[in-house]
C-alpha cells in the first residue's frame, strides 16, 4: 500500500477572495513593486507527520465520545454508565481511528453476565475477523459497535470474547439512533424501560 502523506490545508483569507490583481501587468504600468499581501503566492502546503495527523484525529475522536457518552448517560437516570473515554488511531493510517466510550455488562439473550465495551470509528468496516478491522471503508462518516470482552490472562488485559456469536460482535451500525437504542438495551435489565427504547 503507498505510504499516505498529509499536509495542513490553510484557512481560506476572505481578503482573498477579490481577484487577484495581474501584479506583473502593475509593474510594467507603474513601475513598482506591490507589498500587498494579497498579490503574493499563497503559502506552501506543511506536510504533517505521522504524530500530528494522530493527535488531530486522536482529539477529533475524543470529542465525539464525550458527546456520545452525555447522550447516553443523558437518556434515563437509571441507566448510568462509566466514562471510559480513550482512542487508537490506525498505524499505517492515522487520520483513521476507534474511540472506547464506555464498558457495562448485561444478561440478554441466552448469555448470562456478559461483559461488554462501545465504541466510535471514524470509518466503516467488518469487525472482529482475524484482524480486527478488516474492509475498511472509509468513505462512511463513523460507525458505532459494541463487542463482547472479557480478561485475557497471558496479556493481563481485556479482549473480544469470542465465544459469543463467533465474533464477539454484539451490535454494529452508522446509525447514531440505532447506536443509543443497542446501547441503552445493553444498560437496563428493566422491561418496561426495554420497551420504551424498542419505540425510540
Amino acid at each position: 500500500m503507498q505510504k499516505l502523506r498529509y499536509f495542513a490545508a490553510n484557512k481560506p483569507d476572505p481578503k482573498a477572495a477579490v481577484s487577484p490583481k495581474a501584479v506583473h501587468t502593475e509593474f510594467l504600468r507603474t513601475g513598482r513593486i506591490s507589498r500587498q499581501r494579497e498579490d503574493w503566492l499563497a503559502e506552501e502546503r506543511r506536510y504533517l507527520t505521522y504524530e500530528e495527523v494522530a493527535a488531530r484525529t486522536g482529539r477529533r475522536l475524543e470529542a465525539a465520545g464525550e458527546t456520545t457518552h452525555k447522550r447516553i448517560n443523558g437518556f434515563h437516570r437509571s441507566i448510568q454508565f462509566p466514562k471510559m473515554v480513550f482512542h487508537k488511531t490506525l498505524d499505517n493510517s492515522p487520520h483513521l481511528g476507534y474511540c472506547h466510550v464506555t464498558a457495562a455488562r448485561t444478561n440478554f439473550a441466552k448469555y448470562a453476565d456478559v461483559k461488554w465495551a462501545f465504541y466510535i470509528a471514524n470509518f466503516f468496516a467488518e469487525v472482529g475477523g482475524e484482524q480486527f478491522f478488516e474492509h475498511i471503508r472509509p468513505n462512511y462518516a463513523r460507525m458505532y459497535f459494541a463487542v463482547a470482552i472479557h480478561p485475557d490472562k497471558e496479556t493481563r488485559s481485556m479482549a473480544i470474547d469470542r465465544s459469543i456469536r463467533q465474533n464477539g460482535l454484539l451490535f454494529r451500525t452508522h446509525d447514531p439512533k440505532e447506536a443509543l437504542k443497542n446501547v441503552l438495551m445493553l444498560g437496563t435489565s428493566n422491561e418496561d424501560l426495554r420497551k420504551i427504547i424498542a419505540k425510540l
